[in-house]
């Protein structure tokens, strides 16, 4: 069975993601990891990845900017099979994408099904919230900066009061970045 990844960038150390025209957002992608990260054991990650996934305001952002750029990610997520977690959108023009409006629970269970590897989920907050709730993700990947952003979206808002993780591992950047890989204990 697949396992289920959630991928968060842009994390600050008091726990708002860096949401667009912040100073957060900026102090981010001023950083020579978000314009061209080159790390190949997560390009490896992501170009293995089974699926990606994510909610519509996340798709919209990402078909918008990956089918304009020379980015590292673009040629993994124009080639990717791509999923979207949507109620009202009910096409999609990006190449390889399927719109899903049904029981996330049941879809996730379909998707996971039929082999080894991994999916990954690209966001927005709503999606990864609501797979937190049905304790669907198996693992989370924080990019925590060295940030006290003090306004943004939170992630764990909404989320079940409990909810354990197992430390996989953390690693450094020399910019300050900490890498950080939990699995869902169960």
């Amino acid at each position: 069975m697949r396992k289920l990844i959630a991928t968060v960038f842009n994390y600050s150390l008091d726990g708002f993601l860096a949401d667009e025209g912040t100073q957060f957002f900026e102090f981010c992608f001023d950083l020579p990891e978000n314009r061209e990260p080159d790390d190949p054991a997560h390009l490896d990650f992501l170009q293995s990845a089974h699926a990606h996934l994510m909610g519509r305001t996340a798709y919209e952002g990402m078909a918008r900017a990956m089918t304009t750029t020379d980015h590292p990610f673009a040629d993994i997520l124009n080639a990717g099979r791509k999923v979207v977690f949507s109620r009202t959108m009910k096409t999609a023009d990006w190449a390889n994408t399927t719109v899903i409006a049904g029981d996330t629970a049941e879809e996730i269970d379909k998707l996971r099904l039929g082999g080894d590897g991994h999916i990954v989920v690209w966001g927005g907050v709503s999606l990864w919230q609501s797979l937190m709730r049905l304790d669907l993700i198996d693992e989370l990947r924080l990019s925590m900066f060295p940030y006290v952003a003090g306004e943004g979206t939170r992630l764990f808002d909404g989320v079940p009061k409990s909810y354990q993780l197992d430390l996989v591992s953390s690693t450094a950047s020399s910019n300050g970045i900490v890498y950080l890989q939990y699995g869902r204990h169960r």
